[in-house]
């Protein structure tokens, strides 16, 4: 297996959550629990909080938690993470998790199943889907994954994807947590913003637009982010 390290994004600013990374849950802020969550994957060597703000770095600092200072204008939580691994001087062969700051409900075992497949050198980018309702398909926010018999993603959307005109389809949502070795990280910060990512505010169809396989990776486990603050008091009483 190559090295592994996960770095979490975390900014500061938010349109339905200011500050949430420093959120409070059970006496901790949220990175923390994200970052704790993450250290229990058993192939992961290291992790790291990639954050924009001096009052998230400050609250790491204080934690004992590792963290680095990253711009504020990136475009993504995906340009985020590759400026720390740029900065931690991953290898080309290293894998680098994205894993999402707003998710302190993480089961360690997620992590797992996206590093596993790395372990066919031909691996570039590993996410995640679980099965979801007919209903659940219909809302944008529900990213929908169409997925071939290889394992390989066809297509990410926000549409009720595939479309049954006889039968009901088995529909396969996407938990956005990626796994990507570090070379491919480089090249999808090159290849820049994509058609269809644009059209559908998608960043993972830059890679499928490039011509990069993902390879899909279906679990019985399911996210539960924090998007807006009544959110909070679901998670944390799941957790």
């Amino acid at each position: 297996m190559p090295d592994v390290i996960a770095i979490i994004p975390a900014r500061y600013e938010s349109s339905r959550f200011p500050g949430k990374p420093l959120a409070l849950i059970h006496g901790k802020p949220m990175f923390w629990h994200v970052m704790h969550r993450a250290s229990l994957c058993p192939q992961v060597q290291s992790v790291v909080l990639a954050t924009d703000d001096e009052r998230i770095l400050n609250a790491a600092q204080e934690l004992a938690m590792p963290a680095l200072m990253t711009s504020p204008y990136h475009a993504s939580g995906t340009d985020r993470v590759l400026e720390a691994a740029r900065k931690l001087q991953a290898g080309p062969d290293s894998v680098i998790l994205n894993v999402q700051g707003d998710e302190p409900a993480l089961n360690p075992e997620m992590l797992s199943e996206l590093i596993l497949p790395f372990r066919d050198p031909a691996t570039q980018v590993t996410t995640l889907g679980y099965p979801i309702s007919a209903e659940e398909a219909l809302r944008p926010d529900r990213v929908k994954i169409v997925r071939a018999a290889s394992g390989l993603a066809l297509y990410f959307s926000r549409a009720p994807v595939p479309y049954g005109r006889d039968d009901q389809p088995n529909f396969l949502g996407h938990i956005g947590i990626y796994g990507l070795r570090m070379r491919v990280l480089e090249k999808f910060n090159a290849l820049g913003e994509s058609p269809l990512e644009r059209l559908e505010k998608l960043e993972q169809l830059r890679l499928l637009e490039a011509g990069v396989p993902v390879h899909v990776v279906t679990t019985r486990h399911k996210s539960h982010g924090v998007d807006r603050p009544e959110d909070l008091e679901t998670v944390i009483a799941l957790m």
